[in-house]
């Protein structure tokens, strides 16, 4: 039987997808595949986009790749890369779909080692805080009017002449002391610290600096060792730390009294301006100049009212006696009228006093009268009582009932205590109480009769 090539079964042909459907699936495979990580290399081609973006390559001795990081992470940077710059960014691995670019995108960016040396810097001064060396407490204010002021820097640094600078313009009385030391390259820590520790042994100055100028965190390193900040936290004076620029911190800056952000600065801190001092010195002057013109004029005037006040002292005198006269004269007067008055008020009251008497004798008599009979009739009327008082008490011996009880009467009582008066009072086998005349007891009732008639 003939068969037709049409009927066998086609093949299965795979389905056609687009270039942009590839390499956005290339693209979200990456992104699944490869989290953010840190990469080092140097920078080549670097370029920066009117948008802010930057565009560079980074690459090794063997490859390279391409990397973007957009305006919104690159303000962030710290700082603006250059060719040749060994860094290492922290970036997804990601596809530019519109070529089919493998590229990476850049999230921050550090220079090469920073990574290392910013977690010692994190551990160290973990570990001195934690010791206490940067407690507010222990910091120490500024002498007010510093004598000597003491630099451990480079003898070569360009920090150096500007902190002279600073000070000759600001403080030219000032004696100032160079302790020179290296501030970068092996072994500068050892020899800064020795340096700090030479002038806190030599004691010859108010305040110490301990500067030098800007640079990479590999150039301040030697503010970042722990023999530094301890040698800054054992000085016996107050230390001011100017490292770097204002946006560099070292462990330095936290062990010091004070953190000034630039060398220049610290002199300021350290030296306020003679002018400043010589303006504040001559108004306080002119405020006391005016003060003494003032209580000189005002001791004058009271001089002179003091002067016209001043007399004589024999007229004082002569005066003072006419007035002692004057008070006798009032007192004798003061004391013999009121005196006069009283003996004449006296007198008189005597008078009346005599004709108001009453005639005593004649009430004397009746009152002794009136009491007598009073007695009396006390005495009869209590002889009364007292019969009274007996026939009650005759009457309510009669009515004891203690008295009916020795008759051989009882008082009957059930067990609550209630008196029985009646037989229906009663049950059979109740026990009640009979009360005597001698005592009481306890009866069993047998039976209960009625009363008969």
């Amino acid at each position: 039987m003939n068969t037709d090539s049409s009927s066998e079964n086609p093949v299965a042909t795979p389905s056609v997808v687009s270039v942009s459907a590839l390499n956005q699936a290339v693209a979200r495979m990456l992104e699944r595949n490869f989290p953010l990580a840190w990469v080092s290399g140097e920078i080549s081609n670097f370029t920066r986009a009117a948008s802010g973006h930057w565009y560079f390559t980074l690459k090794d001795d063997a490859a390279q790749v391409r990397a973007v990081m957009f305006r919104g992470r690159a303000q962030y940077a710290g700082f603006t890369p250059r060719e040749g710059d060994k860094v290492e960014v922290r970036a997804l691995v990601t596809l530019y779909a519109p070529r089919g670019d493998y590229q990476l995108n850049v999230e921050a960016i550090r220079r090469a080692g920073v990574g290392n040396l910013y977690e010692a810097f994190l551990q160290l001064k973990e570990k001195l805080n934690a010791e206490g060396l940067f407690d507010p407490l222990r910091k120490r204010a500024l002498p007010v009017f510093a004598r000597t002021i003491g630099i451990v820097t480079s003898p070569q640094a360009a920090a150096l002449r500007d902190i002279l600078s600073t000070l000759r313009r600001r403080a030219p009385h000032v004696r100032v002391i160079l302790y020179p030391t290296p501030v970068q390259g092996e072994g500068a820590a050892q020899k800064i610290a020795q340096a700090i520790a030479t002038a806190s042994n030599r004691a010859e100055c108010d305040v110490l600096l301990v500067c030098r100028g800007g640079g990479s965190i590999e150039d301040l390193w030697s503010f970042n060792e722990e023999i530094v900040a301890r040698a800054i936290a054992a000085a016996t004076m107050p230390v001011v730390s100017g490292v770097g620029h204002e946006t560099d911190v070292t462990i330095a800056d936290f062990a010091a009294d004070l953190r000034a952000p630039t060398p220049t600065a610290a002199a300021e801190l350290a030296a306020p301006p003679r002018a400043d001092w010589l303006a504040t010195l001559d108004a306080h002057a002119d405020d006391l100049r005016r003060a003494m013109k003032r209580r000189l004029s005002d001791a004058a005037q009271t001089l002179d009212w003091l002067s016209r006040r001043l007399v004589s002292p024999s007229t004082y005198i002569a005066h003072e006696r006419l007035r002692l006269h004057g008070f006798q004269a009032r007192l004798a007067h003061a004391t013999r009228t009121p005196l006069k008055q009283a003996r004449f008020s006296l007198t008189h009251l005597q008078t009346r006093l005599a004709a108001q008497l009453p005639d005593t004798a004649s009430r004397r008599t009746q009152l002794t009268y009136d009491a007598r009979r009073m007695i009396a009739l006390m005495r009869a009327n209590t002889g009364r009582e007292r019969q009274a008082l007996g026939a009650l008490a005759a009457q309510l011996e009669l009515l004891n009932p203690r008295r009916t009880l020795e008759r051989g009467y009882a008082i009957v009582m059930d067990s609550k205590g209630k008196l029985v008066r009646a037989p229906r009072d009663l049950r059979p086998r109740d026990v009640v109480t009979m009360r005597l005349a001698e005592g009481s007891a306890e009866v069993g009732i047998a039976s209960v009769q009625p009363t008969l008639e």
